[in-house]
């Protein structure tokens, strides 16, 4: 058996992390696994020892063992839209602390086909544990498509049903109807609303804004729906601006909101003289538009943490975590005031 190069030091083993933590190779594997079998205490000396040893696992072996790779395959039908980015952002860093590779997986669209072959590729073993960032209809319906004997968890829109998965979401209706209210507040005798397509009637932000203007006795405008795209929520804005009636728009997210920001000054209209605009996400650099937006932040990278913690149950067997996620804010900024007499 040939020896180690000269000045190249032998990489630690999983026999090196059971001595230097005083507990069997069984143990040392529980934890490399999230067992629920191996105490807090435990837990913590052995991944102390990994981290002081630099120890990495044996991937293949580990797979062998579980019947799965130890990683997981995020499915998302979007990877560049502010609220999928940021819950990807979440999953990659909880994936790093317990050693987790990550894989992503685009789905198309929501036709049977595209829906067909993302569910066959996270079915195989080498995907491991598989989170869906379902915040659309082609995410829904791959995490619908997936085996039952699965390991996976999802990332939701509020009102979800027929998923038999932990299903994590953040209480957008509830941050809605809070920023509806903000509006009535200043005086504004109705609010617009722009809706992404994500949204339904009765759950999520459009439902917040549709509790806080029936409690409010205000008069509920139709929806305004818009693509995911800007140019779609501009033309939105055109029409809203062309009706002097509006005086308070809330948009489905911050991005819909900077294009309707566009249609109304390009008619005249100023924000927030004239018309009032909240947003919706708490992306990074909205307190420096001009003017600066008031909008209600999400904790979706938390969120995507809490997917993570949740598909390592499933992967192990165990109960489910108690899920804490920092409650939607929002943040008044310049956008809003009280309408002009």
């Amino acid at each position: 058996m040939p020896s180690p190069r000269p000045g190249r030091e032998t990489a630690p083993s999983i026999r090196d992390v059971a001595a230097a933590a005083g507990v069997s190779r069984q143990t040392v594997s529980r934890v490399l696994n999230a067992s629920p079998k191996v105490s807090a205490e435990t837990r913590q000396t052995v991944m102390e020892v990994i981290e002081r040893l630099r120890y990495r696992p044996n991937r293949v072996a580990r797979a062998l063992g579980t019947g799965r790779a130890r990683g997981v395959t995020v499915v998302t039908s979007d990877t560049m839209l502010y609220g999928y980015a940021s819950t990807l952002q979440g999953i990659e860093e909880a994936a790093r602390v317990e050693g987790l590779a990550v894989g992503v997986r685009v789905v198309e669209s929501d036709r049977e086909g595209d829906v067909r072959s993302a569910a066959d590729y996270v079915s195989d073993p080498s995907a491991g544990g598989v989170i869906v960032i379902a915040f659309d209809a082609a995410g829904i319906a791959v995490l619908r498509a997936l085996p039952e004997s699965l390991p996976a968890a999802a990332a939701v829109e509020p009102g979800v049903r027929g998923v038999a998965r932990p299903a994590i979401c953040l209480d957008e209706q509830q941050a809605s109807a809070e920023a509806t209210r903000h509006l009535l507040a200043l005086g504004h005798r109705t609010v617009h609303h722009v809706a992404i397509p994500s949204e339904s009637e009765h759950s999520g932000r459009q439902a917040g804004w549709r509790r806080a203007l029936a409690e409010a006795g205000a008069a509920v405008p139709p929806v305004v729906p818009v693509g995911w795209d800007v140019r779609s929520a501009y033309e939105a804005g055109r029409v809203l601006a062309a009706d002097a009636g509006v005086t308070a728009i809330l948009c489905g997210n911050d991005h819909i909101a900077l294009a309707v920001r566009r249609a109304l000054f390009e008619a005249g209209k100023d924000v927030p003289g004239d018309v009032s605009i909240v947003g919706f996400d708490g992306v990074p650099g909205a307190e420096y538009w001009t003017p600066a937006l008031t909008t209600v932040e999400m904790d979706f990278a938390g969120l995507g943490r809490a997917t993570v913690a949740a598909v390592l149950a499933e992967l192990a067997g165990a109960s489910q975590p108690a899920v804490s996620l920092t409650p939607p804010r929002l943040v008044v900024r310049e956008s809003t005031a009280p309408p002009r007499t």
